[in-house]
């Protein structure tokens, strides 16, 4: 077969252990196969940043796209790993991946939303809410995010920062948006946007989210917004009544960071299972800050010496997530496939820029 008959053939993708396969049309990346089959492998950003998509392949041969060298280190690469966001199929592929959900529960959607509340969390922290179609079923996974879709096709993706559940009481979703100075959608949220304003969105998307088929304690980590996609976490475990203990550890620069501190203190008055630990790495001598200083991550590692009971649940800014996923599990024992992330990826994150963005799940600016 020649290389253009090769990139012209439809291919079968199976995931192992699961035996779960599905077909990859011409031209078409493993994941948006995986997506339009429905069958669930992980992701993230689906632009080659973030690296959560990362599987072993067994067999076959694949072509990879544009994507961060930290996302897929060459040694990976060499060691048989692949980035199913951007990796289209040359041959049928056989990967390992354990985190096999099903998809189709959760349909993906392109639906019109109207802006319903815009309040202020902090000085560069935005809670947006947003509604719904009322004719439309929106469903998805607390922890998954939506992706705005823009005039010009550009998108801008961001955690929803409320369970399901919660929509029978106050339809609608919650987003948390940072602000970035330059950035074209941000500077729209705190500049321009009104209430009623419509926007398009399509979802849900992503992988992350509480795996309950376990009973293993509970480790929560986020830096920044990346608490986000963590209090729809919080939300669902409690309307769930799920008893296991569960840690949340909150990472700011300085306390002002932490802009629903009083939230989780609330919650954690309703749910003996739950403790928290908010960590500051810059606090100044004005803000008073008795609690704990340093690296959030860090923070998790000095009180377990054994993390290979738990389940870790990650989010915030790459730099965070990266370091956790490694130190975690060649450090503390916690097993690679125990470990759920959802790194922020910026537009400058996509064209290689070393400077972190603060946005939860996908694209931002």
């Amino acid at each position: 077969m020649t290389p253009a008959e090769t990139a012209a053939a439809t291919h079968q993708i199976t995931v192992q252990p699961s035996g779960r396969a599905f077909f990859a049309q011409p031209g078409e990346s493993i994941l948006a196969a995986a997506i339009r089959g429905g069958v669930g492998l992980p992701y993230g950003c689906k632009d080659g940043a973030c690296g959560s998509c990362k599987c072993k392949k067994l067999s076959g041969f694949v072509a990879h796209g544009e994507h961060q060298s930290k996302a897929l280190t060459a040694a990976e690469a060499d060691a048989g790993f692949v980035l199913t966001c951007c990796a289209q199929p040359l041959t049928d592929v056989v990967l390992e991946s354990r985190q096999v959900t099903d998809e189709s529960a959760y349909p993906i959607k392109k639906l019109p939303v109207r802006v319903s509340t815009l309040t202020r969390a902090s000085h560069d922290v935005m809670v947006v809410r947003l509604q719904l179609p009322a004719a439309d079923t929106f469903r998805y996974h607390a922890g998954q995010y939506i992706e705005f879709i823009l005039r010009d096709g550009a998108r801008r993706a961001y955690s929803m920062a409320n369970a399901p559940h919660t929509q029978a009481q106050a339809p609608g979703v919650e987003l948390h948006i940072r602000h970035m100075a330059g950035g074209r959608f941000t500077d729209h949220v705190f500049g321009a946007m009104k209430e009623k304003e419509i926007l398009r969105v399509e979802g849900p998307f992503g992988s992350f989210f509480l795996r309950e088929d376990s009973t293993k304690p509970i480790i929560l980590l986020a830096s920044g917004t990346g608490f986000a996609p963590i209090k729809a976490l919080i939300e669902h475990l409690q309307a769930k009544r799920i008893e296991r203990p569960v840690t949340l550890y909150w990472g700011g620069r300085r306390p002002g960071d932490l802009y629903m501190d009083a939230w989780v203190r609330e919650r954690m008055a309703e749910m003996p299972q739950l403790s928290y630990v908010p960590v500051v790495s810059h606090a100044l001598p004005e803000d008073g800050w008795t609690g704990r200083t340093g690296f959030v991550h860090q923070a998790v590692m000095d009180d377990h010496a054994d993390l290979s009971g738990h389940q870790v649940y990650a989010c915030g800014a790459p730099i965070v997530v990266d370091t956790a996923r490694v130190a975690y599990s060649a450090e503390r024992q916690l097993p690679p496939d125990e470990f759920y992330a959802d790194a922020f990826t910026s537009e400058a994150d996509k064209h290689g820029a070393s400077e972190p963005s603060t946005q939860p799940a996908g694209t931002a600016g």
